[in-house]
């Protein structure tokens, strides 16, 4: 039998025709409106962006004027475990490197957000509930507010008195004169607070208390004046903490001695210095043994070691020296019921000890899987992005945190008194310590502005936590047996679903600052991975995605990157446009919602139809009879003919066979199709997002096909558009979005015919357990 091309000049007439038809109605209605502006989703981002210029690129790579400012810290602490007093003298200086002369310094005090008169407490609407539980009754209502605030005894310079001032959690240091251009300049600060309660009020730090045994768990950061940043972007970074916007800090170097009484044992940013005058011998020589294993982890201080530690109580104090450099924060934890262990890390070429921390009442989830899921996050990031460079990652365990700094985080997950925890507890414990982990990429090493934008380490973060999680539970398989992925819960488009579709009330797009947004978790958190997701395995391809991804985090290690670097970056490397996916994802809070509008099945004619003859008339052919035109007839309509079944168009069209025979060689001929059945299938779109159009085709034969329209699809009409499909099988079904890519928000419109089949998200959902 011979083929023919569907694409045949002659047959598109009719289908381009009808679209192009379809343009100019839309032109001439659109002609007695008003003018508007360019609001097409596919125009770009000029009029979010900033104009690039000498500190940053339109590339979205540092500019050959990029500057950061350095601040290095000189400190002696003391932790009073009797009276959970911190005291601390510190040495800053500060370098310069900005071409411009500082009048001031800005240093941050987030300790002040516990003062007692905080507006902190004041900041957000209260009201009386019905019914309360005693602990949030009395906290609410009968409690006084916990004074944890700074309390700066002095600011000096050479032992001379600096002027301050101290807004909330920010205080202005007055200089003498401006630090000029590439100058430097030290001052100290002496400064006590009391250490609060973090399970209590829910911190970020503080210490948890065993009334059974009488000791405290110390998990402590943001314990020390620290400077703010200095940039091109917003001058001083001086935005007051408030809570849900973390942290914007400078690199620099760390020489810090921490005083705690004799029988703790303590870890933090850095080396520790002085390790063989704080480590017993027998520890010493663990410590050696673990520097040896890299397939699990060895005990340093064993359970049975700390709970003969909880009842010592030394009165006698031993210091800690710590050493970093170039990091951007400093945080330790301490205490005398920490069991200890580490396992050495081969991180392309380079050593690096995973450390785990914990009081006995991890156990024995903890031993178990703590250090061994450190190990496992910073080879698969460092995969994705660059070499880890430190020489260390610390997971602490303390109940209800999820915290991170410098080369150490503190996590939750703890098993009941006997020891015995659910699967949901593990799962939570290695997802929350993965994704803490992995906070020393971003934004420690890729240092952006958490104070304005969460989602850039938060919503990376994530992203990453996914992939990471997915590549433990395949090191690992035995850990989440019998299932055979590891069941995530962030990353996977149809778990963003119910906030997507959600009251617009309470979204916010995910360009908000994080103290303005309501669902801080899905904002902040899950929408932006799963944007990365989709992004990564639907819209740009593995390939080129990781390659742009790890360029963005090459370009910018040790930097501080705003989001426009993030976005034209991914685009500079890709050779992508993405700003309609930006502007979708990022800027709105548009949702996806594709469907199938309608399925017309059609037969090839060479005998003119009345559709066909009045588009001819529009092009001035007035005797149709005469020219050589295929024409299309709808199966059902009055034209149509049931002996058109079961032929090809060859055998419809016999004009169309002889316009073929006269103009195409035998060779040519050969290489023809032969399709028995037409089709135009119109997608419509209500969702605001545009995306791909991922369809799978279901023939009668019992074979499917999936086809991926790009975006692009929707540039020139947002609200549907068709696509003419030629073929020698029969369809029997169009499923739109069938492997559930896209994060579409109603599924009852993605198959064509309706039926009441369980669709694959409502399976999804049955065995997530949502």
């Amino acid at each position: 039998m011979r083929q023919f091309n569907s694409t045949l000049l002659a047959f598109l007439f009719v289908f381009t025709a009808g679209s192009f038809a379809q343009e100019v109605d839309t032109q001439k209605e659109e002609e007695v409106q008003k003018g508007h502006v360019n609001e097409n989703k596919f125009r770009q981002l000029y009029d979010q962006y900033s104009t690039p210029n000498q500190y940053r690129t339109g590339s979205g790579a540092p500019g050959e004027a990029y500057y950061q400012n350095h601040a290095d810290y000189k400190m002696d602490i003391e932790l009073d475990d009797k009276t959970q007093i911190l005291s601390g003298v510190e040495t800053i200086t500060y370098h310069n490197n900005s071409p411009d002369d500082l009048e001031y310094l800005w240093v941050q005090l987030d300790q002040n957000i516990r003062t007692k008169d905080s507006p902190a407490l004041q900041n957000n609407p209260s009201g009386i509930s019905p019914v309360s539980q005693p602990e949030g009754f009395v906290n609410q209502f009968l409690e006084e507010p916990f004074d944890g605030g700074f309390k700066i005894e002095e600011v000096t310079k050479d032992g001379k008195a600096l002027p301050y001032t101290i807004n909330f959690t920010m205080m202005r240091i007055d200089l003498p004169t401006p630090l000029k251009a590439g100058e430097s300049y030290s001052f100290n600060i002496k400064w006590w607070y009391q250490i609060n309660n973090h399970v209590k009020d829910r911190a970020r730090s503080g210490y948890e208390d065993f009334p059974e045994d009488g000791n405290k768990v110390y998990v402590i950061a943001q314990f020390f004046p620290r400077m703010a940043v200095y940039n091109d972007v917003e001058g001083w970074q001086n935005m007051q903490f408030w809570g849900s916007g973390e942290f914007a800090l400078p690199f620099g170097d760390y020489e810090v001695n921490i005083t705690v009484p004799a029988d703790h044992i303590l870890d933090g940013t850095g080396e520790i210095t002085n390790r063989k005058e704080v480590y017993s011998r027998e520890m010493m020589r663990r410590f050696d043994q673990a520097k040896k294993s890299f397939d699990k982890p060895v005990i340093i201080v064993t359970q049975e070691e700390a709970e003969a530690a909880e009842k010592t109580f030394s009165n006698k104090k031993k210091t800690w020296k710590l050493k970093a450099e170039m990091v951007r924060d400093f945080a330790f934890s301490t205490s005398r019921k920490f069991v200890v262990d580490m396992m050495n890390v081969d991180v392309m070429g380079k050593e690096v000890m995973a450390v785990s921390m914990y009081p006995k009442e991890g156990n024995p989830l903890w031993e178990e899987y703590s250090t061994r899921a450190v190990a496992s996050t910073l080879k698969t990031y460092s995969d994705l992005t660059f070499q880890y460079p430190y020489h260390k990652a610390i997971s602490v365990h303390a109940m209800n945190q999820g915290m991170e700094y410098p080369m150490i985080c503190w996590n939750y997950g703890r098993p009941d008194k006997d020891g015995n925890y659910s699967e949901r507890e593990k799962f939570g414990m290695i997802s929350v310590i993965i994704h803490e982990v992995g906070h020393n990429f971003f934004p420690m090493i890729v240092n952006s502005d958490e104070r304005q934008w969460g989602w850039m380490d938060e919503g990376l973060n994530t992203f990453l936590q996914y992939l990471a999680e997915q590549e433990f539970g395949k090191t690992y398989p035995e850990s989440i047996s019998p299932a055979s992925v590891y069941p995530s819960r962030r990353g996977i488009p149809a778990n963003i679903v119910p906030y997507m579709k959600g009251d617009q009330r309470f979204i916010s797009p995910i360009m908000s600052n994080p103290e303005e947004v309501y669902q801080l978790g899905n904002n902040a958190y899950g929408k932006p991975a799963t944007a990365l997701n989709i992004l990564r395995e639907t819209v740009m391809g593995k390939d080129l995605f990781d390659y742009s991804f790890k360029t963005y985090s090459q370009r910018w290690m040790f930097k501080h990157p705003t989001p426009e670097d993030f976005f034209r970056t991914m685009e500079d490397a890709s050779g992508v446009d993405l700003d309609w996916f930006w502007r979708g994802w990022f800027y709105t809070t548009d949702n996806v919602d594709i469907g199938v509008k309608e399925v017309k099945k059609y037969y090839v004619t060479d005998k003119v139809t009345e559709d066909g003859a009045e588009m001819l008339e529009r092009y001035n052919v007035t005797d149709p009879e005469k020219a050589n035109y295929v024409y299309v007839v709808e199966e059902g309509s009055e034209e149509f003919d049931e002996e058109m079944k079961g032929k090809d168009a060859l055998e419809n069209a016999p004009k169309l066979n002889e316009y073929i025979m006269d103009n195409f060689t035998p060779e040519e001929q050969a290489n023809l199709k032969s399709p028995r059945y037409f089709y135009q299938i119109t997608f419509n779109k209500p969702g605001g997002l545009v995306m791909p159009v991922i369809v799978e085709y279901t023939y009668a034969d019992g074979s499917t096909e999936k086809v991926t329209y790009p975006a692009q699809i929707w540039r020139k009409n947002d609200a549907e558009v068709s696509k003419a499909i030629a073929t020698d099988k029969e369809i029997t079904r169009v499923v739109v979005d069938p492997d559930m890519e896209t994060a579409d928000v109603n599924v009852d419109n993605n198959s064509w015919p309706q039926d009441t089949r369980p669709d694959k998200f409502q399976e999804f959902k049955s065995n997530s357990g949502e």
